[in-house]
């Protein structure tokens, strides 16, 4: 599936060519804590293209020892991708920032023992169709 999208400021844009049977929801506290959110799909990085703007990169050494590369736009903070830095060839696109998110439903969840526990369960939490103050 082909999918386009970029940071909150437009600074910077891309498009990739992903496999919906690769969206993730990951639990880890990383992606809770760089995202504030746990959505991603995986795409090769040949299968991904940016189309205005570069990336902010830095190394982050996760519990397990192995370092991510962590991607985010400069100006406005939002994260873009990440990616082991053993594998770099494999992006992990944060789906918040892709405009066909609304079709990507997750297929797999992951680092489920750092999820916060009522992440599981959102039915019955009140919805409101937009903030209303």
């Amino acid at each position: 599936m082909k999918i386009d999208g970029g940071c909150h400021c437009g600074a910077i844009t891309y498009e990739a060519e992903v496999d919906p049977d690769k969206v993730t929801v990951c639990h880890c506290t990383d992606c809770q804590t760089l995202s504030g959110s746990a959505f991603r799909v995986v795409v090769l990085t040949d299968r991904f293209r940016l189309l205005g703007g570069e990336p902010k990169i830095y190394l982050k050494t996760g519990e397990s020892g192995r370092k991510r590369v962590q991607s985010f736009c400069a100006n406005c903070g939002t994260p873009i991708y990440s990616a082991d830095a053993a594998a770099p060839e494999i992006y992990s696109i944060r789906l918040g920032t892709v405009r066909q998110r609304a079709e990507l439903p997750p297929k797999v969840q992951i680092w489920c023992r750092s999820a916060l526990p009522w992440t599981m369960h959102l039915e019955p939490v009140t919805q409101v169709a937009k903030q209303n103050f």
